[in-house]
């Protein structure tokens, strides 16, 4: 008896406000994330495409599609680890980004790798 395999990507989030590349009065915040994605099945696999929902605070939203990360179609085997870093650009100070990746294991199997929400802020500030 064979044992079913396991598909598995665990996505880790880290986001920074960009104040350098952002313009408050001009209702543009520059956000910067770096996402980890760990391959914590058995079996290897390439993340194909990505889709995100971008939501800024004033409930607009923007749906991103598209082919790999950066320019690029990670692959990894089981215990790889792939890290890269991207941006977003918000009308408002605060928004949510979340979605999901389509991954193609070896054996052919397609499956999806959530990207659970997150948060960009700017970081508060104390007086």
């Amino acid at each position: 008896m064979t044992e079913k395999a396991s598909y598995t990507i665990d996505v880790q989030v880290e986001t920074r406000f960009v104040p350098d590349q952002s313009k408050p009065g001009d209702n543009r915040y520059v956000f910067a994330y770096t996402i980890t994605l760990r391959n914590d099945g058995d079996v290897p696999a390439r993340l194909m495409s990505r889709h995100w929902v971008i939501t800024d605070a004033n409930g607009k939203v923007e749906e991103v599609r598209g082919d790999g990360v950066v320019g690029e179609q990670p692959w990894m085997r089981p215990g790889d680890d792939y890290e890269y870093t991207s941006g977003a650009v918000l009308e408002t100070a605060v928004g949510t980004m979340q979605g999901s990746y389509d991954m193609l294991a070896d054996d052919g199997t397609r499956f999806e790798a959530t990207i659970p929400p997150f948060t960009l802020s700017i970081p508060r500030t104390l007086h």
